[in-house]
């Protein structure tokens, strides 16, 4: 049976692929809209679901694969930012402090009437503000498009002083979690995680391990 990403993302399509198993990209027709008052965790759990469940209609016979992330700070959620401005809004508030990096994991086969959805959490601890620093990070561009206006496996990561939990999970795509669905639903996962973890193939994974 046909796996699915319904992910335009990049670093989720690097990451799926660390697990060894064939699949097919195709961009959901899901469109995100964050609601102010809404907790994260029903948030991002919502925009995974809605990614896979749209790309699962187009494709019934298919196990779809949706994922989104967001950024939880003070009850607050912060998504992808909109432009220059609002990224260096985001990245000064978020200087100097912990901040939890929600990533939700949907699987979807209209086929087989599977519909489930999980969660992981990581909190990530950001340097002290420094405003050349940020500066310089954001005429790269890199913030542009990313939760929470920084990419940790990139240049961002220098504005990283730690994190508490799964990296995959702050890049935006928990392998563990991923494998742990697709092998609930059937699909053989030939890749050992704890070897996987322990190599840490990705960019600035070993430097932000746990």
């Amino acid at each position: 049976m046909a796996l699915i990403l319904a992910s335009t993302s990049p670093r989720r399509r690097e990451l799926l692929a660390l697990l060894g198993i064939p699949f097919d990209v195709k961009s959901p027709p899901f469109v995100e809209r964050l609601v102010a008052d809404r907790p994260a965790i029903d948030q991002v759990q919502s925009f995974a679901q809605g990614k896979a469940r749209s790309v699962a209609r187009q494709e019934p016979e298919a196990i779809v694969l949706g994922s989104d992330t967001v950024i939880e700070l003070d009850h607050d959620v912060l998504g992808k930012p909109a432009d220059p401005a609002e990224a260096r809004a985001m990245l000064r508030r978020l200087a100097g402090r912990d901040h939890y990096v929600c990533t939700a994991v949907s699987l979807v086969c209209s086929a087989r009437a599977i519909d489930v959805v999980a969660l992981s959490t990581s909190v990530v601890r950001m340097k002290p503000f420094d405003e050349r620093v940020h500066e310089r990070y954001l005429a790269t561009g890199e913030s542009l498009g990313k939760a929470g206006a920084y990419s940790i496996q990139g240049k961002g990561g220098d504005l990283v002083d730690s994190i508490d939990g799964d990296f995959p999970t702050v890049v935006g795509l928990p392998l563990r979690l991923v494998a742990q669905l697709l092998t609930q639903a059937g699909v053989r996962v030939p890749v050992d995680l704890d070897e996987l973890y322990a190599v840490k193939p990705y960019d600035n994974w070993a430097r932000f391990s746990v």
